[in-house]
């Protein structure tokens, strides 16, 4: 199945951070995303999350990535919060509650085809026992 999604992150730069460590952060997790910086922020857009999906898999977060992605979904796609240290260090940590001191990633996901729905079982597929219940599946 082809899948037609677009991306955006952002994440704010604050005057005790480095630039291009924050980008390296979104880059660790998103790394197909082109980042550009803006007054205050950085903003970048990808059109896969195939990479951050492989994440989810090796942490074996399926579970709660798919809530994180149901909770924050509507019929055009969903949104979602990382913790910007854990994604420097390439470790996908959903941020849950009051944003962090330094700011969190977040991320918009616009998904044109097929649906949301499918679109989020593709990259972080139901689960039974902690293992994918689709066979196909990573």
């Amino acid at each position: 199945m082809i899948y037609s999604i677009d991306v955006r992150i952002e994440t704010p730069v604050n005057d005790t951070e480095v630039t291009d460590r924050v980008a390296d952060a979104i880059q660790h997790v998103f790394p197909k995303a082109t980042v550009e910086s803006r007054p205050g922020k950085l903003v970048a857009e990808t059109h896969s999350l195939d990479a951050f999906s492989d994440v989810l898999f090796e942490q074996e977060i399926l579970d709660t990535a798919r809530r994180e992605f149901f909770k924050h979904a509507d019929e055009a796609g969903f949104t979602f919060s990382l913790k910007k240290q854990a994604a420097y260090k390439g470790v996908v940590n959903f941020a849950v509650g009051n944003p962090d001191e330094l700011g969190d990633i977040t991320v918009t996901v616009t998904v044109r085809e097929p649906d949301v729905e499918s679109f989020i079982d593709h990259i972080a597929p139901p689960t039974e026992d902690g293992r994918p219940i689709d066979p196909n599946s990573r």
